[in-house]
Order: C-alpha cells, then structure tokens, then sequence
C-alpha cells in the first residue's frame, strides 16, 4: 500500500507535514507521536492512497519547495488545504483516519482539544474583517458564510454560529474542526492571515542568508578552537 499523508500538530501551528508510508497512516502517525520531543499527538488532514508514493511525495515537495522549512526535513509552512486540494486530484482513495488516532492517553486528549478550542476561536475585528463580508468555502466557492454583527461569529443558511460550526456543517463532519483553515478571504486562507499577523514581517531572503552564513561561521570557529 503506498500512502500519502498530510499531517498537522496543535504545538506548531501553520505548519505540516507531507510524507509518505508503505504500511498505514494509523502507524505512522503512532510512530511520530510517541516521542518525547513532540508536545502533542500528530492528526492527519488528509490520506490518500496512490499509484507510486515516492512520486506524488517528491512532486508534491517540490511544488511546495518554497514553503519547506528545511530541505533536510518534512515540514512545510502552508495552510493543509492547499497540499489536500493537489492530493486529492492525484488520490486513488481516500484513506484519512478516525478522529484522534494518535491519542493514547487522557491527558493527550485534553492538550488536543484544547489547542483545538483555542485555535478554531477567530475574532474578525482583529484581522480587520468587517461584518457582512463574504467568505468563500476553500473545497467549493460556491459555498459561502458572511461575517455576522458581532464579528466573532458568521452567519451561514440563514443562522448565525461559530465558524467552525459552519465548517463542520460544510464538511459534513461530526467532529470539531479548525474553522479557520477553511474559508478565505480575498483568496487568503483566514488561517494564514492570523498566522501572518501574529508572526510580523517575514524574513527577507537577505536576512536568512546571513544567518545561514553566520551560523556556519560559527561552527568553523567553534571547529579551529575559537
């Protein structure tokens, strides 16, 4: 079985991981998980089996190879939808896992579904998103919510509720959902704005050179005794 997954970690919000697996999603997720280096449980967004695994992965780094944080690991910094919409088309089946899959203790599923609540809260008036705005369903921009008056709330077939209610009710899902990593704004995932606010300026590419250089400077110092 050759699988392509997509997987995303509530300790390291705005980031992925895109990887590949010859046994099972369920596993592989295990696997990562149970590291003591990992604050919370890994959960896939989305699993696809297809024709030849090291193809779509290698493809698919590449198409996002302006978004991976290091060349030497898996992690890109993109909203998980825009890898899913490209998965999708290249899936033979979908393969995505139960809810929690990676949770093997009470105390994991309580640091989950914390980050969860914390992260599926969006307040628009923050992010400068007036009410009656319209927002666009990222699986279908026909399907669309408006900005409710409170701007912490939307409005969707005619009733006003969270956002990630909405969203559950978009996805048709029974699980609680990140709302924000949905729905778009003037083509920007409501996401990736608040991660952009929160984060400030990104680095120029100068300025990410000079600490690659800087910091392999160090290590020649640190190799001739300096």
């Amino acid at each position: 079985m050759q699988i392509i997954y997509i997987l995303i970690n509530g300790a390291m919000p705005g980031y992925i991981k895109i990887g590949k697996t010859n046994t099972s999603v369920e596993q592989r997720i295990l696997e990562l998980s149970r590291s003591s280096a990992v604050p919370l449980p890994f959960e896939c967004r989305y699993a696809a089996r297809v024709a030849d695994a090291n193809r779509v992965e290698e493809a698919l780094h590449d198409a996002f190879g302006d978004h991976r944080i290091n060349p030497r690991r898996e992690f890109f910094k993109i909203a998980p939808e825009r890898v899913v919409a490209i998965l999708s088309v290249l899936s033979l089946e979908d393969v995505t896992p139960s809810h929690n899959i990676g949770v093997e203790s009470k105390e994991d599923a309580v640091a989950i579904e914390r980050v969860r609540k914390i992260r599926s809260a969006f307040n628009f008036k923050i992010v400068n998103i007036p009410a009656g705005t319209e927002l666009n369903f990222i699986r279908d921009e026909k399907v669309v919510c408006h900005v409710a008056a409170d701007q912490k709330h939307v409005e969707f077939h005619g009733e006003i509720m969270s956002l990630s209610l909405a969203t559950q009710k978009a996805l048709g899902s029974r699980w609680l959902v990140q709302g924000p990593a949905y729905w778009t704004y003037q083509g920007e995932i409501l996401d990736e704005i608040r991660t952009r606010l929160e984060e400030g300026e990104e680095p120029t590419l100068e300025e990410i050179e000079a600490a690659g250089d800087a910091y392999i400077q160090n290590q020649i110092d640190q190799e001739r005794g300096k």
